[in-house]
């Protein structure tokens, strides 16, 4: 007797095998996507004694894995390497592999589209070519950051079409990324982890998989709640950010320093938690995340008013730093037309090499647009594409420092030369109060 591609006799037994390698540690892990989230976790796996296949479209992001070398920044080359010449992982663009792996991780991009819509054509096409090859005794983890919804509505018909049946011939759950680029305390390994599978059997299955890589996992009822998990978590920062960036300006107004403010206000063991203003937000997650659950709630009839209320005022932050610009220069006397601006920092946050969404970017835009001649210089970013422009890096001197009729602080790197910036820039724009802070910590 058959039922949904099944032998009801054996309707536990793909769970069995897969629970026992998961033990074992003998199960072969698929990754598709070796990027920022992709390859850590290839990496974690690997580490905990599993075989890894990576899987990515870019010919030359798979060539350099293959040769040891890393183009992840949390990723040392040495540490690559010596799971690549012990064979414990490999990369291929070859797409028809996806056959062989008993856990296959999806880990490509959701970005948004010019409407600000979600852009989840890179899930179904890696949901496709899964589909185009899945076998029994497969387990399907989703770990794109995407709208409640995605792993139960758009893959799960996918991978069923064949006659598979979920929870009993395959496995299918959500599981967010919560990587924090750069962040020297919780990686991969030690970040919690969130596994929501469509059935019961898809939740053991997946969290005995991760068990061994990861050090702790949190299973929540359903691939919906572990949607949710991650988008509450960057909508929580998001608007936390947003209060943050509207009382600088209310501040601002009132002639009162914000962030004497905020430090008085953390002195509050209780009830306060402090988060700090800037030029605004950038990374994949918190500018694109909330974006993601408003363009869900819309369909159900529901405006997010909090949430997009809170990246508005994110989004206005560039614009409000370019006016100090603006101010600095009329006292000098300068007009913003003509006058050198030097962006110092430009990554969407300190000490990594990411550029997405980045507020400087912005801040950019808009001194280009006043008519000044942009200069930036940031230690892990040698060039900036813009349009049919390139922008490379300035060497951060005294000489260029005085050159510039204003210097704008919109990432703050640790390598910066603070003192120097303090001593030789005309005029200045502290959008990280950094110079303040590193001079009342000495």
């Amino acid at each position: 007797m058959r039922s949904g591609g099944s032998t009801v006799t054996d309707a536990n037994r793909h769970e069995r095998d897969l629970l026992a390698k998961a033990q074992a540690r003998s199960a072969l892990i698929g990754i598709v996507g070796l990027g920022y989230v992709g390859l850590p976790l290839a990496v974690e796996f690997a580490e905990a004694g599993y075989r890894v296949l990576g899987f990515d479209v870019t010919a030359r992001v798979v060539d350099g894995i293959n040769a040891g070398r890393s183009h992840v920044q949390d990723i040392p080359a040495a540490r690559l390497a010596t799971l690549v010449t012990a064979g414990k992982l490999s990369a291929t663009t070859e797409l028809a592999r996806l056959k062989e792996p008993d856990l296959v991780a999806i880990c490509v991009p959701t970005p948004l589209s010019k409407t600000r819509d979600p852009d989840v054509s890179f899930v179904a096409a890696a949901t496709e070519s899964v589909a185009a090859s899945i076998r029994p005794g497969q387990a399907i983890v989703l770990q794109s950051t995407t709208y409640p919804g995605t792993t139960r509505e758009l893959m799960l018909p996918a991978l069923e079409r064949g006659g598979l049946k979920v929870g009993t011939d395959f496995f299918l759950a959500f599981s967010p990324e919560r990587v924090d680029p750069g962040n020297p305390r919780y990686n991969t390994h030690n970040t919690p982890k969130i596994v929501g599978g469509v059935t019961a059997a898809c939740t053991r299955v997946v969290t005995a998989l991760y068990q061994p890589a990861i050090e702790t996992l949190v299973a929540v009822s359903s691939p919906e709640a572990a949607e949710l998990v991650k988008l509450l978590e960057n909508t929580f920062r998001s608007v936390n950010i947003g209060l943050v960036n509207e009382m600088a300006i209310v501040c601002d107004k009132l002639g009162v320093d914000v962030w004497e403010v905020i430090e008085a206000a953390a002195t509050k063991p209780f009830g306060f938690m402090k988060f700090t203003p800037g030029p605004g937000v950038g990374g994949h997650c918190i500018p694109l995340d909330p974006h993601y659950l408003a363009w869900k709630m819309r369909s159900l009839n529901y405006r997010t008013r909090f949430i997009e209320l809170a990246g508005e005022i994110n989004a206005e932050m560039p614009e409000y730093w370019v006016e100090k610009v603006v101010a600095a220069l009329n006292e000098q006397r300068k007009a913003v037309r003509g006058s050198t601006v030097l962006v110092a920092g430009v990554a969407y946050k300190k000490d990594i090499d990411d550029i997405r969404e980045s507020p400087a970017l912005d801040v950019i835009r808009l001194l280009q647009r006043l008519g000044a001649v942009v200069q930036y210089h940031d230690p892990f970013i040698a060039e900036l594409h813009e349009d049919d422009t390139v922008l490379r890096s300035t060497p951060l001197t005294a000489a260029t420092v005085r050159a510039a009729d204003c210097v704008v602080i919109v990432t703050d790197h640790s390598a910066l030369d603070y003192a120097m910036l303090a001593q030789e820039a005309r005029a200045m724009v502290d959008t990280r109060h950094a110079i303040a802070s590193r001079a009342k910590a000495r």
